[in-house]
């Protein structure tokens, strides 16, 4: 799982394929891919003080992992601009 720092925050992109598959199948990546973000927040001595887990609402799959993963970044880098003065979450950090 790949990791990137915003504005101090850390943030996953979590990728999977939008079709789950059955017991024993192998994956359909061919349906395309969903996407959900973590935002973690770590303290002075490097312990998770505080996670958020934000699953982004697109109409439809994404066609590949790598445009999953690029939207899921640009959500996230959103949600931190878009709130740092309106949640405790973001606010004390910052």
């Amino acid at each position: 799982m790949s990791m990137h720092i915003y504005r101090g925050f850390e943030i996953y992109p979590l990728i999977y394929p939008h079709v789950p598959a059955p017991n024993g199948s192998p994956h359909n990546y061919d349906a395309g891919f969903d996407a959900a973000v973590k935002i973690c927040l770590r303290g002075t001595d490097d312990t998770l003080t505080r996670s958020q887990t934000f699953m982004l609402r697109e109409r439809r799959p994404f066609d590949n992992a790598g445009d999953a993963r690029r939207a899921s970044l640009r959500f996230a880098e959103g949600i931190i601009d878009g709130n740092r003065e309106k949640q405790d979450f973001f606010a004390a950090s910052l």
